[in-house]
C-alpha cells in the first residue's frame, strides 16, 4: 500500500494587496485627494471654508425648491399665529398632487393683487365655490353648507362683518385671515380687478409647522371645518361680487 503522503493543494487565494494592508489609498483615491487639496489651497480657511460653502449651497437649494421660513408680519392670523412667529412653508405641497384645499393656511405672492409682498391667509373657497356671508347664525356658507370656524377664529371675532356673495373663478382662491377684525384679505378687494381672488399659481406653498418660538413650535394641525362642504358648481350660480372693506 502506498503510504507516501500526498501533496496538499496550495491556497490559491491572491496575496493581500500591499496598499490595502498598509492603508495607503490607491491611485483613484490619491487623485481625488489631490484634486480637493488643489481646490482648497486657494480658499482662505481651506477645507473648513469648503464645508461651509457646501452647507450654504445646500440650504439655498432647500430654500429655493423645497421649504422656506416665513415670518408672520401682522396679527391677521391670530389666534394660532402671532406677530414675529416663524412658520415653515412647504413649497412642494401642491407640486405632485391636488392644489390648495379649503382650510389650508397658505403663503402667496400678493404682487398685483394684494401688494408687493408675500401674505399668509387661510383658504376658504377654491375654484367653483359659492361663498356667502352670512347665514342666519352669522356663519360663512360655502356651497350651501354653513362652516363652523370656531376652532381657529380669533376669540370674540365674528366670521365677517362684511357681507359678500361670490363665486370663485377656476384657478383662483378666496382667502381670509383667522383674525377677521384685523385682516386685510379677499373681502377688501371684492370690487377691484381680480375680485380679491388669489391665482393658484401665486401660491408659494402651505404652512406646515411653527418653528419659532421654540416654546410653541410644532405642526400646524389641519382643520376639518370644511370637510362636509360639497364640491362647487359655479355654473349653478350667477352671483356677482358685492361689498368691500373688512371687519
Amino acid at each position: 500500500m502506498d503510504t507516501e503522503a500526498q501533496p496538499t493543494e496550495r491556497d490559491r487565494s491572491l496575496p493581500p494587496n500591499p496598499e490595502d494592508a498598509s492603508g495607503t489609498p490607491g491611485p483613484e483615491g490619491r487623485s481625488r485627494s489631490a484634486l480637493v487639496s488643489r481646490f482648497t489651497d486657494g480658499l482662505p480657511g481651506g477645507r473648513i471654508t469648503l464645508t461651509l460653502l457646501l452647507c450654504l449651497l445646500f440650504l439655498l437649494a432647500v430654500n429655493t425648491f423645497v421649504a422656506r421660513p416665513f415670518e408672520i408680519p401682522s396679527g391677521s392670523m391670530e389666534k394660532g399665529l402671532r406677530v414675529g412667529d416663524r412658520v415653515l412653508v412647504n413649497k412642494l405641497a401642491y407640486t405632485f398632487g391636488d392644489g390648495p384645499a379649503r382650510g389650508d393656511v397658505i403663503v402667496f405672492d400678493g404682487t398685483g393683487y394684494f401688494g408687493d409682498a408675500d401674505y399668509i391667509k387661510r383658504v376658504v373657497g377654491v375654484g367653483g365655490d359659492h361663498v356667502v356671508c352670512c347665514d342666519g347664525e352669522g356663519r360663512i356658507r360655502v356651497n350651501g353648507r354653513s362652516v363652523d370656524e370656531s376652532g381657529f377664529l380669533f376669540p370674540g371675532d365674528s366670521p365677517s362683518t362684511v357681507r359678500f356673495d361670490v363665486v370663485v373663478p377656476e384657478g383662483r382662491l378666496f382667502v381670509l385671515g383667522d383674525h377677521r377684525g384685523s385682516s386685510s384679505d379677499s373681502r377688501d378687494r371684492l370690487g377691484s380687478p381680480g375680485g380679491g381672488m388669489v391665482p393658484v399659481d401665486k401660491v408659494v406653498g402651505r404652512a406646515e409647522g411653527l418653528v419659532w418660538p421654540f416654546g410653541r413650535s410644532g405642526r400646524l394641525e389641519p382643520t376639518d371645518a370644511y370637510a362636509r362642504v360639497p364640491a362647487g358648481e359655479a355654473s349653478a350660480h350667477a352671483a356677482a361680487p358685492t361689498g368691500g372693506g373688512h371687519g
